[in-house]
């Protein structure tokens, strides 16, 4: 099975592709961001007439980017606990991984899942965190 999810309740992907995809008794998201569902705005972010950001608030985007992924595994019948790897791309590594850090202690209490963190120096909106998550399906 290789069953595409689309979330009703995530916001719109960029680009071509679904949500997530079912592949076994695995879930594999696309890149997931702050953004809120059906708007261009994303929570901590005050951007120029020229859309560029002004400053930003990476606590409100990361607090956004968890609730989304949690939006997505549940729509696709999963959940937060079985999540098993992910990928973070932080756009500032030196300013933002203090916050980021401290959240995913906050998120990950319990059983935290592998993770790999890495600077980037753009993502295609105007966001400085990005998700890559691989969770457990349901049975």
């Amino acid at each position: 099975m290789n069953d595409p999810i689309h979330s009703s309740k995530a916001p719109e992907p960029v680009g071509l592709y679904p949500h997530a995809r079912r592949v076994g008794n695995l879930l594999f998201l696309s890149g997931v961001g702050p953004r809120e569902k059906g708007t261009k705005k994303i929570p901590g972010v005050e951007l120029n007439e020229k859309s560029e950001i002004v400053s930003y608030d990476i606590e409100k985007q990361c607090r956004s980017v968890f609730q989304n992924v949690r939006y997505i595994l549940e729509e696709a019948g999963s959940s937060w606990d079985k999540i098993i790897d992910v990928t973070v791309y932080l756009t500032n590594m030196k300013a933002d991984f203090p916050a980021y850090n401290k959240l995913w202690a906050e998120y990950f209490k319990e059983n935290p899942p592998c993770r790999t963190t890495v600077e980037i120096n753009c993502l295609p909106t105007p966001i400085a965190i990005e998700l890559k998550v691989i969770a457990m399906a349901a049975g």
